[in-house]
């Protein structure tokens, strides 16, 4: 690239266009005269070493995966789960199997992302992953048998639903009841493991669309925004209404609104 020759404007539209920016042209940006070209220059190495870093906390998110490969398992499925807390709603648990070479830049404990991140991400996974389970328990459910039973249904369900049957589970802090399965409970998983953080993206994400369509039955309670948990908002609106029939009761407060 000749950038003598060139306007700024079309260095940039150049630049935009490559898959990969060289550290040599990285250095003939720096060293043009012209401070709009420095400034893209400035803005190259920093996009690069957010890469970088990215990347090295790719690597380090799949230690636990890269041990168990190394042991002859090749079908490892992190299991998360998402909506634990809320008044109201489901709560969804995901199974994901990633191939043990894949590069998902980003992937991260799923509160740890904007919506617009997890959405990106959510597509990327689903594209990338050898497979992923879903598994939903009402809240109906969630009152009659408890959240911790209710997550750990929708945990086994979620593993049921995959389309092969993984070898070992990665499971967020958590052992896994109701299965043979080898398994580990990872402390923060969903920070430290990619396959248990593409499901909680998966979970998070497979939820929040749930909690929009319930937007759409019961639009005075604005489920759309808070996803079922107690916000203030939510709380006066349960006081104003009631409880609709996806609260769950086993909150005093929902209970003592029925």
């Amino acid at each position: 690239m000749e950038l003598s020759k060139l306007t700024i404007k079309e260095i940039k539209d150049k630049v935009k266009a490559l898959e990969e920016i060289s550290d040599e042209l990285i250095k003939g940006l720096a060293a043009d005269s012209r401070k709009g070209v420095q400034k893209l220059a400035q803005k190259l190495v920093r996009q690069k070493e957010r890469k970088r870093q990215a990347i090295a906390k790719f690597k380090r998110m799949s230690r636990h995966e890269n041990r168990l490969s190394q042991q002859g398992y090749n079908l490892i499925a992190g299991i998360d789960e998402a909506g634990r807390g809320p008044l109201a709603g489901p709560v969804v648990a995901a199974a994901v199997i990633l191939p043990v070479d894949t590069l998902i830049l980003g992937v991260d404990d799923s509160k740890k992302l904007s919506e617009k991140k997890r959405e990106e991400l959510f597509a990327i996974i689903q594209e990338q992953a050898l497979g992923i389970g879903v598994g939903i328990v009402d809240s109906q459910t969630i009152d009659r048998i408890n959240i911790l039973q209710a997550t750990y249904q929708a945990m086994l369900e979620a593993v049921a639903n995959l389309e092969q049957e993984p070898n070992y589970l990665l499971i967020d802090a958590e052992h896994l009841p109701g299965t043979d399965l080898a398994q580990a409970a990872i402390t923060e998983g969903d920070s430290n493991s990619v396959s248990i953080a593409a499901a909680s993206i998966i979970a998070k994400v497979t939820r929040d669309r749930l909690l929009v369509g319930y937007d759409q039955q019961f639009p005075e309670y604005n489920l759309a925004q808070h996803k079922g948990y107690g916000t203030q908002e939510h709380i006066q609106a349960l006081e104003q209404y009631g409880p609709t029939p996806i609260h769950r009761t086993s909150f005093k407060i929902v209970k003592n609104l029925s």
